[in-house]
């Protein structure tokens, strides 16, 4: 009977080493199961971000309001009779674009000096070299 309840014993200690420090242990479990609560979060926020995007999409599909309002806050556009009035708040200021530098003039291609003619021949010298 001591055997019996010895090896019963060992048995179970077998068991809780498995269960507390082999594979698939209770840490990792508790660690997978907070994984899949935060990538479901995660999940979820994709699912609403992808639904407002679809729904730009038609809207820009379909209607000019969202065109117009593109023009409007990012190219500056006003329609005909509007008055632009733009507010500078001082606490942030707006960084101002750089000046573009102005276009270069193309330059033109050196031409060759003329060659020096002999006066009393006519005929073009050649270049007299220096050494």
């Amino acid at each position: 009977m001591r055997k019996l309840i010895a090896f019963l014993l060992v048995l179970i200690a077998l068991l809780q080493y498995r269960l507390w420090f082999g594979d698939g242990n209770l840490r990792e479990m508790r660690r997978l199961q907070e994984r899949i609560v935060e990538l479901t979060e995660e999940g979820e926020k994709r699912r609403q971000r992808n639904a407002a995007l679809e729904a730009e999409i038609v809207d820009l599909k379909e209607g000019t309001d969202a065109i117009e309002e593109y023009a409007r806050r990012d190219l500056g556009m006003i329609k005909e009779g509007e008055t632009l009035v733009q507010i500078i708040d001082a606490a942030h200021p707006t960084p101002s674009p750089e000046p573009t530098p102005p276009p270069r003039k193309p330059r033109k291609p050196a031409t060759p000096a003329p060659a020096a003619t002999d006066p009393k021949s006519g005929e073009a010298e050649p270049p007299a070299h220096e050494h």
